[in-house]
C-alpha cells in the first residue's frame, strides 16, 4: 500500500531550466552587452552545474566553492573577464535567477489531487534547505508539501545514496516500499529509490534518451498528470509493477525498456 509521495524539486515542480535560461542570458548581457554567444549561455550553464555539484556531494568543497568554480569556469568559457569577486558575481546571477522562479503547470493540480488521496506528500531534494523552502513559496506549494527533506535532514547523505532514501522513509515512519519518489532524473530519483525497495517514477518532460533504459520496476510518465493513476495501481498491486504485464488497457504509462529505447528525441540537459 502506498501512504507517501516524495517529489524531487528542480525540474519535477519547479521550472529550474526556465528561471536558467532567463537568468544565464541577462546576467552575462548585463556584464558584456551584445555577446555573440548568448544564446549558448543556458546550455553552459546547465552544463556546468551538472559537473560542479558532484563535487559539493561528494564533500571535496564547500557548497559556495563549488558556486565560485562554475562561475570561474563560465566566464573563462565565455571570453569574459574573470571577475575579481566570484561571490558577488554569483549573487548577481541569483538576481535574474529568482526573479523567473516559477512551478510547472501541473504541478499545483496533481498535489491537491493526491492530497484528497490521504496521502502524505513531501519533497525530497539534493538542494539546500534555504533556498528550496524559498523556491516552494514563492511558487506556492509551500504549504501543501510537508516535510521537505534535505541532506542537511538525512545526516549529510545525498540522492543516489542508499542511506538518503533509507533516512527518508524513516523520517515519514514508514517502509520503503510504502514510499513512491517522483522525479526528472532517472538515476537519482527513479533507479536509486528502487535499489532500497521504493517505487521510482521517472519524469521525462522532455522526452530523452538516457544511456541505460530504465528497468521494467520504474514507471516513466511524461507529465505530472500521469502520476495519480501510477500511485492508484501500485496501490492496488503487491507483486510485479501493473506497468510489466501486457494485457489490454495496462500499458498507459511509457515505462518498459523497450519503449524507453526507442524514443528519439533531443538530449536533456539537466
Amino acid at each position: 500500500m502506498i501512504r507517501a509521495i516524495l517529489f524531487d524539486l528542480d525540474e519535477t515542480l519547479f521550472d529550474h531550466r526556465r528561471a536558467v535560461a532567463y537568468a544565464a542570458t541577462n546576467w552575462t548581457e548585463s556584464v558584456s552587452p551584445g555577446h555573440p554567444l548568448l544564446m549558448e549561455t543556458p546550455a553552459l550553464w546547465l552544463d556546468l552545474e551538472n559537473r560542479h555539484l558532484p563535487a559539493w556531494h561528494a564533500g571535496e568543497c564547500s557548497f559556495a566553492e563549488q558556486r565560485r568554480r562554475r562561475v570561474r569556469e563560465f566566464c573563462g568559457r565565455m571570453g569574459l573577464a574573470a571577475p575579481p569577486d566570484p561571490d558577488a558575481a554569483y549573487a548577481d546571477f541569483l538576481v535574474h535567477y529568482e526573479a523567473a522562479w516559477s512551478a510547472f503547470p501541473d504541478a499545483a493540480e496533481v498535489i491537491d489531487a493526491l492530497a484528497g488521496d490521504g496521502l502524505t506528500l513531501g519533497v525530497l531534494t539534493n538542494g539546500v534547505p534555504v533556498q528550496q523552502e524559498a523556491k516552494l513559496r514563492r511558487i506556492g506549494l509551500m504549504d501543501r508539501l510537508d516535510p521537505v527533506l534535505t541532506p542537511d535532514s538525512l545526516g549529510g547523505n545525498f540522492k543516489p545514496s542508499a542511506e538518503c532514501y533509507l533516512r527518508a522513509a524513516a523520517k515519514l515512519g514508514l517502509r520503503p516500499q510504502e514510499v513512491v519518489l517522483v522525479g526528472d532524473n532517472l538515476l537519482l530519483d527513479a533507479v536509486g529509490p528502487t535499489r532500497v525497495g521504493m517505487h521510482g517514477v521517472w519524469l521525462d518532460r522532455y522526452g530523452s534518451t538516457p544511456a541505460a533504459a530504465p528497468t521494467a520496476e520504474i514507471a516513466t510518465i511524461t507529465s505530472l498528470t500521469r502520476l495519480p493513476g501510477v500511485v492508484r495501481a501500485l496501490g492496488r498491486v503487491s507483486a510485479a509493477p501493473p506497468w510489466r504485464t501486457a494485457g489490454a488497457g495496462q500499458a498507459r504509462w511509457p515505462s518498459t525498456a523497450a519503449a524507453a529505447t526507442k524514443r528519439r528525441a533531443k538530449p536533456r540537459r539537466s
